[in-house]
């Protein structure tokens, strides 16, 4: 894993500048890649790369790295586990390689079939190319979005980067998008490829842009789940799904042990990391270490006598972590600084503070994302199997809600009127991914003038328009499942692990979004998926007699982290100071009576506002830090 950086100008730049501004980025991302950095400059391309070194550890690794004949440059941040073979067919056609690195495979990759090397890829990239010849830059991104690309566009530059704080660097001003915040208060994070800042922007999933002359940006799609309904039916019986699913996670786990560094595993006691350290355990030439951590309020959910277990079960080395929350507001504040946004799945602490124990030892880790996206280990899913006689009976039961004997009920039936009562998939699965209500908007939050800047923007729009790309589905479970490794899992999960992680120089890979192994997942129907009231079936089943049964069968509690009890307990204080004393206080930004009330019935229990409040402290942190203009 690594840092890249570019800067494409519209005319000649002086190289002096050119080199001035790469060098400027490139010190902004040293903690992605500690062990080496270098620039290419060319008369109006500069590159720039921060090198954590996991293959080819020699100089024949480093980046920038060209050609013999200098037609092309290219940086990578990411790996290539079938490097090894696009590189036999490379050397089959005469290509002769330096060193080792999966980089060098890319690269003799592009020169000789251009921007289709990227379909070819199995592995987690943001990628940019320079071909001097044809005047071209491309810049590419991995199929489900692992390593994050940025980029900024005006009339006389494209800046492109691993972060959004390089592009700030380059004198991009940092203004609020008021879609993006919209959003972000339903959410926690902004959709596609929007940031929380008006003109920086994402390159998407399984995307790449094409830049060239005159200045020339081109969007173009190299994979995208529709593909899949182009492919034969899929027509594997159960039996022979189970076998293939067990086959297809060993190989991808195995793939994915590729490293001339040490390689570890984040064990959290679930069913997605157990199978994970099962399969690697296996295949690791030595003894596997593995990782968990415990929080001071687990409000008796606590997994790590599980994780024990499990690591015992497979001989590993067991590491465990303990985090609190009174030792949390540096971390808060630094986390805000390392995803450049207010980022508000606070899963990004532990993983923050884990690695951040490593000290590089190992650089290399396995984690279990991906999982419940493509075998339907969510609740939601499940929901959706009752899809209609849900809705009858919460169409009974909303006019009936004021006098329901049941808290409990009544809380039900305001939660999910409002998801159920939608007549379009989009913004019903958009509802049934936030706890935020319209009928509780969180725009209540902002004072009038904010609130009326953001409410013009709807914040249902993105699921609406990925939801209607599949419509070519006939099972709204399956459309759910597609949809949630469109948005969820790039636009939270993977953003939480790159940001988090990254920060101390440490890789983490997700053998479950393997190529072969996510494509086989998300043909396979999801009556394999989800059988008998069992969310995660098929992979469950394949699972039998490799992780341990009270594992696969046993209630699944994911992985919580403590907020909520934060915000009331060690953290009360810090949020208060931070929401009513802060520079977010004095903006106006805030309705402060609105949000004195959510504070005031979270710290007694009324309600659990934590969420809403989570995301206001990482907002009130964000806009002060970058000093945004509101």
């Amino acid at each position: 894993m690594c840092g890249i950086n570019g800067i494409i100008g519209n005319k000649g730049v002086p190289k002096g500048e050119l080199k001035e501004g790469i060098l400027r980025m490139n010190a902004l991302l040293s903690h992605r890649g500690p062990d080496h950095q270098d620039i290419y400059v060319s008369d109006k391309v500069g590159l720039g790369h921060t090198r954590l070194s996991i293959l080819d550890l020699t100089d024949a690794g480093h980046q920038p790295m060209k050609t013999p004949d200098e037609r092309y440059a290219i940086v990578l941040n990411g790996e290539i586990y079938n490097h090894l073979e696009i590189r036999q067919t490379l050397e089959e056609l005469g290509y002769h390689f330096r060193g080792h690195s999966d980089t060098e495979t890319v690269l003799y990759g592009f020169a000789q079939w251009g921007e289709a090397i990227f379909q070819k890829l199995n592995g987690i990239f943001a990628v940019g190319i320079y071909d001097q010849q044809k005047k071209e830059v491309y810049l590419a991104r991995d199929r489900f979005g692992v390593k994050p690309l940025y980029y900024f566009k005006d009339q006389s530059k494209l800046i492109f980067s691993s972060e959004i704080k390089s592009i700030l660097a380059s004198g991009v001003y940092p203004k609020l998008s008021y879609k993006s915040l919209h959003e972000f208060l339903y959410y926690g994070y902004p959709l596609g490829d929007r940031t929380m800042l008006e003109g920086i922007k994402k390159v998407l999933p399984g995307y790449y842009l094409k830049i060239s002359q005159p200045f020339h940006t081109k969007k173009c799609c190299f994979w995208k789940p529709e593909n899949l309904l182009e492919l034969s039916p899929f027509a594997d019986s159960e039996e022979e799904a189970i076998k293939k699913t067990r086959a297809l996670l060993e190989k991808a786990v195995r793939r994915q042990l590729m490293s001339d560094v040490p390689v570890g595993v984040f064990l959290s006691g679930g069913i997605d990391s157990s199978a994970i350290t099962a399969f690697a355990s296996r295949h690791f030439p030595g003894k596997l270490k593995t990782y968990s951590t415990g929080f001071d309020f687990d409000e008796g959910h606590n997994e790590l006598p599980l994780a024990a277990e499990i690591a015992k079960t497979f001989g590993t080395e067991h590491h465990e972590m303990m985090i609190r929350g009174a030792d949390l507001p540096d971390i808060i504040e630094k986390l805000v600084g390392q995803h450049d946004a207010p980022f508000s799945d606070a899963a990004n602490i532990p993983l923050y503070l884990m690695t951040r124990a490593l000290g590089g030892d190992p650089k290399v880790i396995l984690q279990g994302d991906g999982g419940d996206e493509l075998f339907g280990g969510y609740s939601r899913y499940h929901l959706m199997t009752k899809y209609r006689p849900y809705r009858t009976i919460l169409n009974i039961l909303k006019p009936l809600k004021g006098i329901l004997p049941s808290a409990k009920l009544r809380a039900r039936v305001e939660r999910f009127y409002p998801v159920f009562s939608e007549r379009e998939d989009g913004r019903m699965f958009a509802k049934l991914l936030t706890l935020e209500t319209e009928e509780k908007s969180p725009l209540q939050t902002l004072s009038i003038p904010f609130h009326e800047k953001a409410k013009s923007h709807d914040p249902f729009e993105y699921y609406t328009e990925v939801a209607t790309r599949f419509n070519g589905l006939s099972d709204r479970i399956q459309k759910l499942l597609w949809l949630d490794t469109q948005i969820i899992l790039p636009d939270q999960f993977l953003e939480k692990v790159d940001k988090s992680t990254m920060a101390n120089s440490i890789e983490v890979r997700v053998p479950f979004l393997d190529n072969e192994l996510a494509e086989y997942a998300m043909r396979m129907p999801a009556k394999y998926k989800l059988k008998g009231g069992i969310k995660k079936y098929i992979l469950k089943k394949a699972l039998e007699g490799i992780v341990p049964d009270k594992v696969l069968y046993g209630p699944k509690k994911g992985f919580g982290v403590p907020y909520e009890n934060w915000l009331k307990g060690p953290l009360s204080g810090y949020l208060k100071e931070r929401l009513f004393s802060s520079d977010f206080a004095k903006s106006g930004m805030m309705d402060k009576r609105y949000v004195k009330s959510l504070l005031s019935n979270h710290l007694s229990s009324k309600q659990n506002n934590g969420f809403i409040l989570w995301k206001l402290l990482n907002l009130s942190i964000w806009l002060e830090k970058y000093k945004v203009e509101i």
